[in-house]
């Protein structure tokens, strides 16, 4: 293993129940120390397989998995130093005592080893402090909001300084208000402590936002992986473009109606690359308005084609309203077609 990586899988398989579309396949990944790695991929893509594997709930039908070069047993098997540098954290808080206070919740995470030392009370006020929940000490933590009780139980993990901590949908309980200070608490995290974070996550938005890099799995199989602007914008597979951005999936035939003359059987448009104005000559009907916050999601249609668009001048544009566009970008997938590629003139 390189000095700069701190997980690896070589050639892991893991189904269930004898079916090879379950689980994951042949897979072999590299984890960076002191990065954010992002496990992505649909329901099923066996994202969740990899991450209970890399933490040794789970043990491989083949092939291995290591930390620091180590062999990561499966828990039941031997308890190692490798499982002692790792904490999980679940979506749905499966070990956590509702009637525990904020406090107790915290101060669980500590080893054995650590509890009743002079220095608990500062661990349990630092982690509390790290997440901004030191007020929420008193309250029980069932009553807590979503956002709170993820990141309580992210101050549960972190309490003992973990090497790496895995996050299983970290943000799928959490409001949008809490959402991106979570996601910021994490990257500072990850920065001041070197601590390595790896996640399983099915949201564009908060991959993009947080990783370093990405895993692309697709029915247990890793399709690619690298940076979040390399794949964003240069998406080797109809998948991954699909997986990372709200977009229109067109045949070549559909896509001439964009002025596009693809050279492949299927065209990706990003919504953010469909430029909208007014003026004479315009041929696309706004059908459908969807409110994302401080911009909208035109659904427009010409001749049975639907393309999703971004609009960031709000209100500008009602349900029926004629409109022109110009395509600033687009990819191309499947089979090839023609050999000619060029952006389109307004429309």
């Amino acid at each position: 293993m390189q000095d700069d990586m701190i997980l690896e899988t070589i050639s892991v398989t893991k189904n269930y129940f004898g079916d090879k579309s379950s689980g994951v396949n042949n897979v072999t990944i590299f984890i960076p120390k002191g990065k954010v790695t992002a496990i992505v991929g649909e329901s099923g893509s066996g994202k969740t397989t990899l991450l209970n594997l890399l933490y040794g709930i789970l043990e491989p039908d083949s092939g291995e998995v290591f930390f620091k070069e180590e062999r990561i047993l499966k828990r039941e098997e031997k308890l190692q130093p490798a499982h002692e540098a790792m904490r999980l954290v679940t979506q749905n808080n499966q070990d956590m005592d509702l009637e525990a206070t904020v406090w107790d919740s915290v101060r669980s995470g500590l080893r054995i080893s650590e509890l009743g030392l002079e220095s608990e009370e500062k661990k349990i006020t630092d982690s509390l402090n790290m997440l901004d929940i030191f007020q929420l000490k008193d309250q029980p933590f069932g009553k807590l909001s979503g956002g709170e009780k993820q990141r309580v139980t992210i101050a549960k993990a972190l309490i003992s300084k973990p090497e790496v901590i895995l996050l299983d949908e970290p943000f799928n309980q959490v409001d949008a208000t809490y959402r991106e200070g979570l996601q910021h608490d994490i990257r500072y995290i990850v920065k001041e402590w070197g601590v390595t974070i790896v996640l399983v996550s099915h949201d564009p938005a908060e991959i993009l936002s947080m990783a370093d890099e990405l895993i692309v799995l697709k029915e247990g199989e890793i399709v690619e992986s690298g940076r979040p602007e390399e794949l964003y914008n240069s998406p080797k597979l109809l998948y991954t473009a699909q997986i990372l951005a709200s977009g229109s999936q067109l045949t070549s035939e559909e896509a001439k109606s964009c002025g596009i003359k693809s050279k492949r059987g299927t065209v990706i448009i990003y919504a953010e690359h469909v430029k909208i104005s007014k003026g004479l000559g315009a041929k696309w009907t706004v059908k459908q308005i969807l409110f994302k916050g401080f911009f909208e999601e035109l659904l427009i249609e010409r001749d049975g084609v639907i393309l999703r668009a971004n609009n960031y001048s709000k209100g500008k544009y009602q349900i029926g309203s004629k409109i022109s566009i110009s395509i600033e970008d687009y990819f191309e997938f499947g089979k090839w077609e023609t050999p000619a590629r060029s952006l389109p003139k307004d429309l």
